[in-house]
């Protein structure tokens, strides 16, 4: 049975966890930025209704 190239190696797993980690990395640094947080917390609370 032929092998081809179904899967992912080792090397293209590490190099997708280093992607996503720094991904997330930089999504966390925008959400807590100032502007960011102050209208996710005004979207939160008015939907709250609180």
């Amino acid at each position: 049975m032929p092998r081809g190239e179904a899967g992912m190696t080792t090397a293209e797993y590490a190099v997708g966890t280093v992607a996503a980690v720094a991904f997330a990395a930089l999504l966390l640094v925008v959400v807590r930025s100032g502007p960011v947080k102050g209208a996710l917390t005004s979207i939160i609370v008015s939907a709250l209704g609180t």
